[in-house]
């Protein structure tokens, strides 16, 4: 009997499951959209939290906007498409702006630290990926999860705090802010949970797309910015934002692109396993390291903020199979042309905090997650699992709850495990799962 997927591939659509198969563009369209559905929340959302961290005015928001726009569509081509042997991997994967650390870094530094501090981690990103081999030894899947739970836990309040309409805020708390932001909150789980098709993946944006026509009744919404903005522009170098080197931002930033890079590794990973049906070869896994390395240090020239792999898009490749190269190609077109148009990302600044709040908390809860589900599928969780994972948060969280209890330190240190939960709890993973002895129930380290 021929399997499902050897039954597609001699169907009259068989070109969608080929990596270079003819298609029409009748059957791209579609398929393309969805994608750029489910990559524009992720692409758009940490420039407008980066912005409003930190104070950003309307014009330069703007620009943010237009920036991660192209930035994104940039870094999926040169995933498509590789440069060299090293930059790129040719695998179906969309790559952008990524949530986490921008939305972390601007909590504590300004625009121009932050992309200085990602020049640098980018080059840290190459050299991981050069050196993947060993460098994976100090991050297996039990230190990676406990990572990745502190970095979800540490943007929950972010997430609150724009539910709330964004701490300084002059109806911060309100009643209007909460019921628009629960609104949203709600119609996004509805969908996640009882929608179909392309409601069910793209729930985020139309949870944001629904909670912005309530702000817009009720009054929550100003459209100066669309007004004054242009209707084509291409975005200045350096000048337009500054580059600065705190070395507090960059340890920051340097700790957080290493657990950037490994969920790099399991993105692709999830793609050529569910979509391929074969693990990636050491040459994709280094390709698409060094491609958000590369990408990250460029972007950094023109107000890109740093850039990862997209899991959400990832569960669309893996469910419908779909690899064909034009089917990306198509979706990057359509995100770089929305980054060319002012217009476009000065209408997308226009969402309210309480929307956005609503809208991002879900994803940050499945960040958190995944964290979670990745220690627990680690192994068993004996006596010394518990403790590296427990220590781990109590410290690496721990830490930011108690302000003021690291004054009496260096100024670095405070910058860097004071406000950033995922440093202290890297810091103490890898180390206690160096020296901590290994029992009999857990699983040896590849």
């Amino acid at each position: 009997m021929m399997t499902k997927q050897q039954h597609r591939r001699g169907a009259p659509d068989a070109g969608l499951f080929q990596w270079r198969g003819s298609v029409s563009f009748g059957q791209v369209l579609p398929l393309g959209m969805q994608h750029v559905v489910a990559a524009v929340v992720s692409t758009v959302g940490p420039a407008l939290m980066v912005s409003k961290n930190c104070q950003l005015d309307g014009e330069t928001t703007t620009l943010l906007v237009q920036m991660a726009l192209l930035m994104t569509a940039f870094s999926t081509l040169i995933m498509l498409f590789p440069v060299t042997r090293y930059v790129g991997s040719a695998l179906p994967v969309i790559m952008g702006v990524g949530f986490t650390i921008p939305t972390l870094m601007s909590r504590t530094f300004t625009l121009p630290e932050i992309l200085g501090s990602q020049i640098i981690a980018g080059l840290v990103a190459i050299v991981f990926g050069l050196c993947i081999r060993p460098i994976r030894r100090l991050f297996p899947p039990l230190v990676t999860g406990t990572v990745i739970i502190a970095v979800g836990l540490n943007l929950y309040p972010v997430a609150v705090k724009y539910m709330a309409g964004g701490a300084g805020s002059p109806e911060y708390g309100s009643p209007k802010n909460w019921g628009v932001a629960l609104f949203t909150f709600a119609l996004v789980l509805a969908l996640q949970n009882f929608g179909k098709g392309i409601l069910k993946l793209g729930a985020v944006l139309w949870g944001l797309a629904g909670g912005y026509v309530l702000a817009l009744a009720l009054g929550m919404v100003s459209f100066e910015a669309v007004g004054t903005a242009g209707w084509f522009a291409i975005a200045a170098p350096v000048k337009s934002f500054g580059l600065e080197f705190n070395f507090s931002a960059i340890l920051a930033m340097c700790i957080l692109y290493l657990a950037n890079s490994l969920q790099t590794i399991g993105d692709i990973s999830s793609t050529t396993k569910g979509a391929l049906d074969r693990m990636p070869t050491d040459q994709e896994l280094q390709g698409g390291i060094i491609s958000t390395g590369v990408a990250s240090i460029l972007g950094a020239l023109f107000g890109g903020l740093s850039t990862c792999s997209y899991s959400q898009n990832v569960g669309i490749v893996t469910l419908n199979k779909v690899i064909n190269r034009m089917v990306f190609t198509f979706a990057a077109a359509v995100l770089a042309a929305a980054g060319f148009v002012p217009k476009v990302s000065a209408l997308l600044t226009t969402i309210p905090n309480a929307v956005l709040g609503g809208a991002t908390i879900s994803v940050f809860s499945i960040i958190a997650m995944t964290g979670v589900n990745m220690v627990f599928e680690s192994g068993p969780f004996t006596m010394r699992s518990r403790t590296i994972v427990g220590l781990a948060a109590a410290l690496g969280i721990g830490i930011t709850m108690a302000p003021g209890c690291l004054e009496g330190l260096p100024g670095w240190v405070v910058n860097a495990f004071g406000s950033f939960a995922p440093v202290g709890a890297a810091v103490v993973a890898v180390t206690l799962n160096l020296i901590l002895p290994r029992e009999d129930g857990d699983r040896p380290e590849k």
